[in-house]
């Protein structure tokens, strides 16, 4: 891909059109949340897989979304400058000025400060826009309409109670609603990072993608609610850890209510009732699952010797009815 590379700054102007580099025309948005400090990068486009090309983030550091004709090395460069201390806009022009491909970028940068810096090149396609302050830059390119980045700013500026995954989910949703792409849609990505530094397999708070769908922001908002879910599930094993009982069911019935056709949840819910001498509480939940699925029976019969099911043969055997 053209200009991809951490070393291709500058490139050559020959570069810039190359058949095989990224045609990410889209909107997105990078934001900050002054409550929690956490930091979200989100896309949507009609091109396959444009998370991976388009949204980085790091914990501790910043989020930038580079888009148009991508020059990949924006987001490992800006968050790299940006680490050295470097605020988003002195970063961004330091880049921009060594890119001979400028004019088809768009790009934007936000730090843990809320400082946003945002450029749209001359040569984008209409409609390209970009409006930034601070927490937030909203940017788009090839768009069937001028409204969609004054949509994202009006969702962002109206949903301050939200948590900040689902603000900028807003933010999609209203730049699609304004026009979107002039294409159509196809993929989208929604990434969270804290303000704190953090360990590279704990960068990450919500790393989700849509590479392929039909409707890919509707499909994004229901992997952002499974993620939900899951984090009451992980809220329930951490209660579980520390002997609270009740609040661990009400985590593990909380991720259920929201996805009350997924086994697994219904599972391990099951699995440490058992544990905690709810047995045929536990049995009665199981039999049902059994009933859809039977390998979750055989899952049961292998738990006792990982030491994950720790119950009395007479009680194993209830639970395998």
């Amino acid at each position: 891909m053209g200009c991809s590379l951490l070393l291709a700054l500058p490139c050559t102007a020959q570069q810039v059109y190359k058949a095989n580099e990224p045609l990410a025309h889209t909107f997105s948005i990078v934001a900050r949340d002054p409550k929690t400090g956490e930091m979200a990068a989100a896309v949507q486009s009609h091109w396959f897989s444009v998370g991976s090309l388009v949204i980085w983030g790091k914990s501790g550091v910043g989020v930038v979304a580079t888009q148009s004709f991508i020059n990949k090395s924006y987001g490992p460069l800006g968050l790299q400058l940006m680490e050295q201390g470097k605020d988003p806009q002195v970063a961004l022009n330091e880049l921009v000025a060594k890119d001979a491909g400028r004019d088809v970028r768009q790009v934007a940068f936000l730090n843990t400060k809320g400082q946003t810096a945002v450029y749209t090149g001359k040569k984008c396609i209409d409609y390209a826009r970009d409006i930034h302050g601070v927490n937030y830059s909203v940017q788009s390119n090839m768009m069937l309409t001028d409204q969609v980045c004054i949509a994202m700013q009006k969702a962002f500026l109206a949903n301050v109670n939200l948590p900040l995954a689902e603000r900028v989910l807003e933010c999609l949703k209203a730049a699609q609603g304004a026009g979107g792409d002039i294409r159509g849609r196809q993929a989208a990505a929604l990434m969270v990072v804290s303000g704190k530094p953090a360990n590279v397999w704990e960068d990450k708070l919500i790393d989700l993608r849509v590479e392929d769908s039909a409707d890919p922001i509707i499909e994004l908002a229901r992997l952002l609610k499974l993620h939900r879910a899951y984090e009451h599930m992980n809220n329930g094993d951490l209660q579980v850890e520390k002997g609270n009982m009740p609040q661990a069911m009400a985590e593990y019935s909380a991720a259920e209510h929201m996805f009350p056709a997924n086994l697994e949840m219904k599972y391990w819910h099951a699995i440490t009732l058992a544990n905690n001498k709810g047995v045929k509480e536990a049995a009665a939940m199981l039999k049902g699952i059994y009933a859809k699925d039977p390998n979750w029976r055989e899952l049961t019969r292998r738990l006792p010797k990982a030491g994950q099911l720790t119950v009395s043969p007479a009680d194993l055997k209830l639970l395998l009815q």
